[in-house]
């Protein structure tokens, strides 16, 4: 398979869209974020047919300065970070998933889209995938957990997520994307309220 260098840049595979915003509330047990939205990415990158699509992600999110990256699915339990934002990128195949715990959104998603998760967002993928594969990254600062709902304190929880810090940029638009309008926005309306 030919290498990245193949692609005269980057920017030609990412596709301007803007993001489905979903602000998923604490249901209890899952704590999700009390400031900003999930952010959705619909067909945001395009796979050229002789390049590796998850290697397509990874560059675009390096790029963008979200590292740490793995390739993988999504876990079929129940689970959130408390001190990263997540973002992942569809490079294959298709699943749905629900975000926000066991009263939160289905949404499927497909080859090509980009969910940005914040800190404490729940999510698990719902059933079987379809040649399912994932390529996921954190911005900087962050420190991986998985905690389960009901696996930590709750309180702990929350005051872990407050203490995440917005990303400086976008995973896929970098600096001037939609996620720092969108959690901007959000975060002056949190302090406003």
């Amino acid at each position: 398979m030919p290498t990245m260098e193949k692609a005269e840049r980057m920017e030609e595979l990412v596709c301007r869209c803007e993001p489905e915003i979903f602000l998923l509330r604490d249901d209890g047990r899952t704590p999700n974020n009390p400031v900003f939205p999930l952010l959705l990415y619909r067909a945001a990158v395009v796979f050229p047919q002789e390049l590796d699509p998850a290697e397509v992600l990874e560059k675009i999110f390096a790029g963008n300065g979200w590292g740490s990256g793995w390739r993988n699915g999504i876990f079929d339990f129940l689970h959130f970070h408390t001190q990263a934002h997540e973002v992942l990128g569809i490079a294959r195949g298709e699943a749905r998933v629900q975000f926000g715990g066991k009263t939160g959104r289905v949404i499927k998603v497909a080859a090509g889209d980009v969910v940005v998760l914040p800190a404490g967002t729940g999510h698990q993928r719902i059933g079987p995938a379809r040649d399912l594969l994932v390529v996921g990254a954190y911005p900087p600062g962050g420190k991986y957990d998985q905690p389960q709902p009901g696996s930590v304190d709750g309180r702990a929880a929350r005051d872990r997520i407050a203490r995440v810090p917005m990303p400086a940029t976008d995973p896929v638009y970098g600096a001037t994307g939609p996620l720092a309008a969108h959690w901007h926005r959000a975060a002056g309306a949190s302090v406003d309220s």
